[in-house]
């Protein structure tokens, strides 16, 4: 399905353009796109993931990972049953969902890779995607947001009195989203066009590709000691403490801010994070007896590999998007859909941003921008397409660096699923704004 999407896309690019005296943009565009997937996404990707692929070694051998992952079985076992339950995998999947739900984005695609990577070990199939690997796609393409930080801080630049407006909204979409893609795609996977046969039945898997061996176990941590968990426990105290004085500034002697409580919350919580796990993590690994340098750095070398794998699917999906955006894809899209999308309630004003987002996170940011500088950051239009923004994924960009850092040619039922959640994610979005904001 992804060569005959791909395909369209140059296809329809070309004509499109060439109809409309557009060609010199789209030929400018085409050449623009890949330089700027190799030079601003992979080559600035290479240093994100050094930096947290090495912090999720040290969180592998700290066991927090490992615990992490227990916690959540009975969840992780309902959406991957052909997973091992102590894999490693399991726990780079949880890391990476979690990171979402923060709206880590730097965080959540590094560890999302490393996920993919490990569920790639359980491949006897290379260059096919498994079940596994199209449910966490689907899940990464619809993850739930507690805060659309993103989305929040464009409000903002833009005048709102009240930009967390969209925190409420944008979680019931985004919640609604990810139940109808992991339903998607467990019921696409059971379709005769994506269900996959035995592997002893499947010409060119070998037998030792079939018995591969899985990633190894890892092995559990030293436990700390009285004064270890004393340590730990005085240093979160002082991140409570940093917590405290950036939400209430006025009780530390500061001026007051001219905001509202949660709105504060949320910037702390935004500022703390990064920090917060760069920290915490190496310290629990260090109490428990982890040499933290030499894991971190092992860890590391892991990154650089991987964004030189991505640059070819990168650029390939890059440029075709490029190419339909500049021929007037869009707009011509919305042209011959706004009457019908009108006509069932769905804002013709919102349709840029509709069918940018799966396509472009750089572009669909733009559009949101627009929207909130033409219509006021505080507007019905305004508040929906944030919520849009933060409840709904890029997907056919996270479906190239996922599936590209392993060889995935052969993506099955991921795109399908992915595309519902968009769907569903959008469509949500304008529902749950119409009822909270008119």
């Amino acid at each position: 399905m992804l060569n005959y999407i791909w395909l369209a896309l140059i296809l329809f690019a070309v004509l499109v353009g060439g109809w409309q005296g557009r060609l010199e943009a789209v030929g400018k565009e085409a050449i623009e796109r890949a330089t700027y997937a190799v030079v601003n996404l992979a080559l600035p990707l290479a240093g994100v993931m050094t930096l947290w692929l090495g912090v999720m070694r040290l969180a592998e051998r700290a066991g927090l990972v490992q615990e992490l992952a227990r916690r959540l079985r009975p969840l992780l076992r309902f959406l991957f049953p052909d997973v091992p339950p102590e894999h490693p995998a399991m726990g780079a999947m949880v890391m990476n969902m979690s990171a979402n739900m923060l709206g880590l984005g730097n965080a959540a695609t590094p560890l999302g890779l490393r996920a993919m990577k490990l569920l790639d070990s359980l491949n006897p199939r290379p260059g096919t995607a498994t079940n596994a690997m199209c449910t966490f796609l689907a899940i990464n393409t619809s993850s739930i947001q507690l805060i659309p930080i993103t989305a929040i801080a464009v409000l903002a630049a833009g005048g709102a009195q009240s930009p967390t407006a969209i925190v409420g909204t944008a979680l019931v979409a985004s919640f609604t989203a990810a139940a109808c893609a992991i339903t998607a795609v467990k019921l696409l996977q059971r379709a005769p066009m994506f269900r996959l046969p035995p592997v002893a039945d499947e010409p060119g898997v070998t037998k030792a590709e079939a018995e591969m061996p899985a990633e190894p176990l890892l092995a559990e941590p030293a436990p700390m000691t009285s004064q270890a968990k004393a340590i730990l426990a005085a240093f979160l105290l002082f991140f409570a403490f940093v917590f405290v004085r950036m939400t209430f500034p006025q009780w530390f002697g500061g001026a007051a801010a001219d905001e509202y409580v949660f709105v504060s919350a949320v910037k702390a919580v935004s500022v703390m994070a990064i920090p917060f796990l760069l920290s915490v993590i190496p310290l629990i690994a260090a109490l428990r007896r982890v040499k933290v340098y030499e894991e971190f750095v092992d860890g590391a070398k892991e990154g650089f590999q991987v964004a030189v794998k991505i640059m070819p699917y990168l650029a390939a999906i890059l440029v075709a998007v490029g190419m339909f955006r500049a021929a007037g894809g869009i707009e011509m899209l919305a042209q011959v859909l706004g009457p019908a999308l009108g006509a069932i309630g769905f804002p013709t004003e919102l349709l840029p941003m509709a069918f940018m987002r799966p396509l472009s996170g750089s572009g669909s940011l733009g559009v949101l921008t627009d929207i909130a500088a033409v219509h006021g950051a505080d507007s019905f239009l305004a508040r929906t397409a944030g919520t849009i923004f933060g409840s709904s994924e890029t997907t056919f960009y996270v479906l190239a660096v996922y599936f590209g850092s392993v060889g995935v040619v052969r993506p099955r039922h991921a795109l399908p699923a992915g595309l519902v959640a968009d769907a569903v994610g959008i469509t949500m979005s304008v529902i749950v704004c119409r009822i909270m904001f008119g």
